[in-house]
């Protein structure tokens, strides 16, 4: 079935709506950040860059680092975004533009989140790494479509201890993509845990400014939380999204984030360029491997 062109949309050049990409312009190897300033933090590493765009926040570069194709590109800030930026990401390679026809074939991607984010826990120290096993999505953006990959026995078990307002969108967790993980997962730099994906920095992620909150002991809810050993060890704003978007798809997704605050401890780090910057050259030295 041919898709309408209100809902695939395309530039005047053939290019993808947001993004302003073409196939030939991406990697299968996808390297996902929030500030479109970071983007060039990352390919500061390629041995050579090959092509670049920009429309709106969405930065994209593409080239080699030691000999790895790989595509760097900003999704802002959010899981609005995320869900723009896996969707048409996919479409790139997965739908011909010309005919507008699902392909017969699937072409699966690789997306890595290189982020910063806030740890909940007090052992979870500044400046680690910590790799999200799973995304805690309290965002919502899951239940627009039908889908079957939640953690079940983690999300009952989530929705079971936890008493929050009904209000709120249900919460669900993913797991990463564990060909990834197996990439990262046993490194000593890496902490293990779960992500925890909010719709704000403020309100949502339990901060208190000048309003009060709906569920003020949401962030020790949080830290409370078991399964299987695992716990929710940070909040950020992106996680769940991209693991919902990349496994409904069919691609692999895995988050690693800087943490260059504790909430438990009231904490930031001295240095969080310096925590950026050493996550990017891990990153990219565990995906030449991928």
């Amino acid at each position: 079935m041919q898709i309408q062109s209100s809902e695939l949309i395309l530039n005047p050049d053939g290019s993808i709506y947001h993004l302003n990409l073409k196939p030939e312009n991406i990697a299968d190897t996808i390297i996902t950040v929030g500030d479109q300033d970071r983007v060039e933090k990352v390919t500061a590493f390629f041995d050579e860059i090959i092509f670049e765009t920009q429309k709106r926040e969405f930065k994209t570069q593409t080239g080699f680092y030691k000999g790895k194709k790989m595509t760097v590109i900003s999704t802002g800030i959010g899981i609005d975004n995320i869900d723009i930026v896996i969707n048409e990401l996919d479409a790139l390679v997965n739908i011909d533009l010309e005919t507008r026809q699902v392909k017969e074939t699937h072409h699966k991607l690789n997306f890595v989140r290189i982020g910063t984010s806030g740890g909940i826990q007090p052992e979870t120290e500044l400046d680690k790494f910590v790799m999200g096993k799973a995304g805690v999505g309290f965002d919502g953006l899951l239940h627009y479509y039908k889908n079957d990959i939640i953690n079940q026995p983690a999300t009952d078990a989530l929705n079971e201890h936890l008493n929050i307002s009904k209000k709120k969108p249900e919460p669900y967790i993913v797991d990463c993509d564990s060909t990834l993980a197996d990439l990262f997962e046993n490194d000593p730099q890496v902490v293990v845990g779960y992500t925890g994906t909010n719709l704000g920095f403020y309100g949502p992620q339990g901060r208190v400014l000048r309003l009060k909150l709906e569920d003020a002991d949401f962030i020790d809810q949080l830290v409370d939380f078991r399964f299987q050993n695992q716990k929710i060890t940070n909040l950020e704003m992106e996680t769940s999204a991209i693991y919902s978007m990349a496994k409904m798809l069919g691609h692999g997704a895995l988050s690693m984030n800087a943490i260059i605050a504790n909430r438990a401890t009231g904490k930031f780090s001295k240095d969080p360029k310096a925590a950026v910057k050493n996550l990017i050259q891990f990153t990219l030295e565990k995906l030449t491997k991928l």
